[in-house]
């Protein structure tokens, strides 16, 4: 199911086991939010504090 093209053109591939597709959120979002936050941290930004977060939780 995979597509096998992209390997050459890529450093680094992820792969996900194949599953049902209404389980796929289940083996997908948590690595993606683990490699994101790796990335923000990486990049310098403060992932506990994120810009315009106040903005988008306050409830008046």
């Amino acid at each position: 199911m995979g597509d096998d093209a992209v390997v050459e053109f890529s450093e680094d591939v992820f792969s996900v086991p194949e599953t049902q597709p209404l389980l796929m959120p289940l083996p997908t979002t948590v690595p993606l939010q683990i490699f994101v936050c790796s990335l923000a941290s990486e990049k310098g930004y403060d992932v506990d504090q994120p810009r315009n977060l106040a903005t988008s939780v306050t409830v008046e």
